[in-house]
C-alpha cells in the first residue's frame, strides 16, 4: 500500500490498546507496530509464537519505544527467552495458544480494542475463533501471481462461494491509489 494508507494504519494503531502479530510477521517484516509519531500513545505489541523461532534482534524488542508481550506454549529456546526478558519483553507461557485465548488474556489485562495486524494464517485462525469483529482490507494496485503468493487470509476451510463470509455494513474508500474496504463479520 501507499504512504497515505500506511498513515491511516498508524492512526488506527493510536486508538488501540494492543496490536497482535504472529512469529512469521516478526521474521519476515521486522515491524515496529508503533504509531510512527501520529500519537504519543503506543499500543501494547503482542507476538504469538509457538516455537520461539524468533530473531534475537528486532524492532519489537525495543521496549523503551513501546511495550511488547510474547505469548508462547513452548519452553524451548531458553537463551532467547532470557535475552528478551532482559530487554523488557514480557513472556507469557500458556497451555494452548489460540486467538480466543489471547483475546481472553488481553481482556483480563483490561485491554479491549485490539488490532490484528497479522499474516494470512493467523488472520484465518482469528476469524475462525471469533476474535475478529471488523475487517479493514487495503487493496493496492499491485498483482502478485503464483500458487505461493501471499494471501491476506489463510485457509478458512470454505470450498464454495455460497459458504464465503459476508461483510456487513460495508464501506469503501479510495486512499490515493489504494482502496480500503471496511465491514463487520
Amino acid at each position: 500500500t501507499g504512504t497515505a494508507s500506511r498513515h491511516l494504519v498508524h492512526q488506527v494503531r493510536s486508538t488501540c490498546d494492543a496490536v497482535i502479530i504472529g512469529g512469521n510477521t516478526v521474521r519476515k517484516d521486522n515491524p515496529n507496530l508503533t504509531t510512527h509519531g501520529v500519537s504519543a500513545h503506543q499500543p501494547l505489541r503482542v507476538v504469538m509464537s509457538r516455537s520461539l523461532d524468533l530473531p534475537s534482534e528486532c524492532n519489537l524488542w525495543q521496549t523503551d519505544i513501546a511495550p511488547t508481550t510474547l505469548l508462547t506454549v513452548s519452553d524451548s529456546n531458553a537463551t532467547l527467552k532470557k535475552e528478551l526478558i532482559n530487554k523488557g519483553v514480557v513472556i507469557i507461557t500458556v497451555a494452548a495458544l489460540t486467538p480466543k485465548m489471547v483475546m481472553n488474556y488481553l481482556y483480563q489485562q483490561e485491554l479491549s480494542k485490539v488490532l490484528w495486524e497479522c499474516g494470512g494464517i493467523l488472520a484465518a485462525q482469528a476469524i475462525a475463533d471469533g476474535a475478529i469483529q471488523k475487517v479493514m482490507a487495503f487493496v493496492a494496485p499491485k498483482i502478485i501471481g503464483g500458487i505461493t503468493a501471499p494471501s491476506p487470509v489463510g485457509d478458512l476451510g470454505l470450498t464454495a462461494m455460497t459458504d464465503a463470509l459476508q461483510l456487513k455494513q460495508m464501506t469503501t474508500q479510495v486512499i490515493d491509489s489504494d482502496i480500503l474496504i471496511e465491514g463487520y463479520l
